[in-house]
């Protein structure tokens, strides 16, 4: 579980994009959702650390994962570990996203009764706990 303990239905887990977005001020995250996670507990998942370091590693992104883990805990984001509930709870998703990162996330985000925000419209399928920036 996370460090901060979090269990409000308006705390987030973020997806990777969203997280990065937030740390980095970028203006696809819009003033009110900026707002919105001001006020709420954000929850960085190992999995996105571990996606961030691969992204980098093949040159897709400039940040590092040490990076993302300085700069998150710098601003008071909660941090949460893979359990092995959470990898099983990926199988109790529908087949409806391949991206094994995304479906952890969302995994992981319904087991600890969290929402997970992200900006992939796609991921709206799964209904219930996910927000669409």
């Amino acid at each position: 579980m996370a460090t901060n303990n979090p269990s409000s239905q308006n705390d987030y887990v973020l997806d990777t994009c969203v997280l990065l977005w937030w740390l980095s001020g970028d203006p696809r995250l819009s003033p009110d959702w900026e707002d919105r996670l001001g006020n709420a507990c954000c929850v960085v998942s190992a999995v996105s650390v571990w996606e961030v370091a691969i992204k980098h590693q093949l040159g897709k992104l400039s940040v590092t994962a040490r990076q993302l883990i300085t700069t998150a805990a710098d601003a008071g984001f909660a941090f949460m570990a893979i359990s092995p509930d959470h990898a099983a709870a990926t199988a109790e998703l529908p087949p409806l996203h391949k991206d094994p990162f995304d479906r952890l996330l969302i995994a992981q985000a319904r087991w600890e009764g969290l929402r997970f925000l992200t900006a992939d419209r796609s991921l709206s399928a799964y209904g219930l706990g996910i927000d669409v920036l």
